[in-house]
């Protein structure tokens, strides 16, 4: 099974840039879409009802902001948006997808370089994220998180480190909650396979930097440890554009 996970920073632009002609050839099982930054009642049909794919869509109350969907060949058995706390479920950044054999986490993690009372947000975001998926690990469910984490973790999954370690994406604060939480038993599937320096999915267009691969790796799909076995690759797909950041894709097996 292949799911795919991509902040496409505008699912409407991403459409106009040939979105469905990608999103058709790639074929994924699961499709994961974060930063939709659209309603539904403005989204093209074609969008809306993909043939062959169950779809579900989870809005911020803010017109253009945040926004996350996933597409699925297979319906899952249930599905939930947000992590159950108001303060962040009206900005629309979490699905929860039950697929029976696994729970499926979709989500747009908060940007915290606006201002201190936004990095906060985002610090309280992760803790309230972490005690869902926690519960949900003490459970025994299998869990696979994905989508953009908004923190590079070590300094090789950024192309310079120094330069930013006072920047939030690269706080020490942040990069210790991926620490946190890696040690409560998840993985990050990607460094499973590639321990090499230079991966990156996100890159600044302001500056040129995918031109020249000066980037980020802040994109992730995570499982928790008892579903490692069923991990088989983890990838990038930096060649994809569309975006600023590059999809990111997980094959597992059941």
């Amino acid at each position: 099974m292949q799911l795919i996970s991509w902040n496409v920073n505008g699912i409407r632009s991403a459409h106009r840039k040939g979105f469905m002609e990608w999103f058709q050839k790639q074929n994924p099982d699961i499709f994961c879409v974060q930063e939709t930054k659209a309603q539904m009642d403005v989204l093209p049909h074609d969008l809306l009802n993909i043939q062959g794919y169950h779809s579900v869509f989870s809005s911020a109350e803010k017109k253009g902001y945040s926004g996350v969907a996933v597409y699925s060949k297979r319906k899952p058995v249930q599905i939930s948006t947000g992590l159950g706390i108001s303060r962040f479920d009206h900005e629309g950044r979490t699905i929860v997808a039950d697929f029976g054999e696994f729970v499926l986490f979709n989500i747009y993690f908060p940007n915290g370089q606006k201002n201190e009372e936004r990095l906060k947000y985002k610090m309280d975001f992760y803790n309230a994220f972490l005690s869902v998926v926690d519960a949900l690990d003490k459970e025994g469910r299998n869990v696979i998180v994905c989508g953009d984490v908004n923190t590079a973790h070590k300094e090789i999954d950024l192309a310079h480190p120094k330069e930013n370690e006072t920047t939030s994406g690269f706080l020490p604060m942040e990069r210790e909650w991926i620490d946190k939480f890696l040690s409560h038993g998840w993985v990050d599937t990607f460094r499973m396979f590639y321990p090499e320096p230079e991966h990156y999915t996100w890159w600044s267009m302001r500056t040129r930097a995918r031109e020249r691969n000066i980037g980020w790796r802040i994109d992730y799909f995570y499982v928790n440890e008892r579903f490692r076995k069923n991990v088989k690759d983890g990838f990038i797909l930096p060649e994809v554009e569309g975006s600023d950041h590059c999809p990111i894709g997980l094959k597992i097996s059941l």
